[in-house]
């Protein structure tokens, strides 16, 4: 278990959202104010870390053909688990995540990190490979909800950061400034990827 190439991995080389292209419909649904982003990355990282470690843990006595529906049932008993946490303890952010948080049970990261990592290695390194892969998920909602909530409402978190004649761009809070800014994300992530290979062919 290498914890640097993982890290790595998960936060840049193999991001979810930048590089995989995965949960892109929550992505840009809930990027519009940072407390959200915070909200569905954290659950997202909770739910995906404990959904590998139990998939590890079961991959060897669960029938290869019952496989996908075993990991749905697990990923949706801790949905539920953290749904029912934030009703309890974050009533304004579950109300203001809505159906995304239930919807988490289909997320393609969640599914695919099960199908692809877990269900192959151990408990330790799908432990470590659903933190990482919650994180660079959890850092990009961040970046987006921080370029989203700053320039098109002048806020961060709810509070007023722009000057009072700031003028805001007010796109940025429709859904259309979520592909923006993604598509922004994206770009910046494959020119920062693509770079040393440039690099090294033009030494060549």
């Amino acid at each position: 278990m290498n914890i640097g190439k993982q890290l790595k991995e998960g936060v840049i080389t193999n991001n979810p959202v930048l590089v995989q292209l995965l949960g892109l419909c929550s992505t840009m649904a809930i990027t519009t104010s940072i407390m959200n982003g915070l909200g569905m990355g954290v659950s997202v990282l909770i739910i995906l870390t404990a959904s590998n470690v139990v998939i590890s843990a079961i991959r060897k006595i669960v029938p290869n053909k019952i496989r996908i529906a075993m990991y749905i049932v697990v990923i949706a008993g801790f949905v539920t688990c953290v749904d029912l946490l934030l009703q309890a303890f974050l009533p304004d952010i579950a109300a203001s995540l809505g159906v995304f948080i239930p919807l988490i049970v289909v997320n393609c990261i969640i599914l695919g990190r099960a199908e692809g990592f877990a269900s192959k290695e151990g408990i330790a390194a799908s432990a470590m490979d659903g933190v990482f892969q919650g994180l660079g998920y959890t850092l990009v909602l961040l970046a987006m909800c921080i370029i989203r909530e700053l320039l098109g409402a002048g806020t961060l978190a709810g509070i007023q950061i722009m000057p009072a004649g700031y003028q805001t761009i007010g796109v940025l809070t429709l859904p259309v400034g979520g592909f923006l800014v993604l598509g922004v994300l994206i770009a910046a992530m494959q020119w920062a990827l693509n770079r040393p290979k440039k690099a090294a062919k033009e030494e060549k």
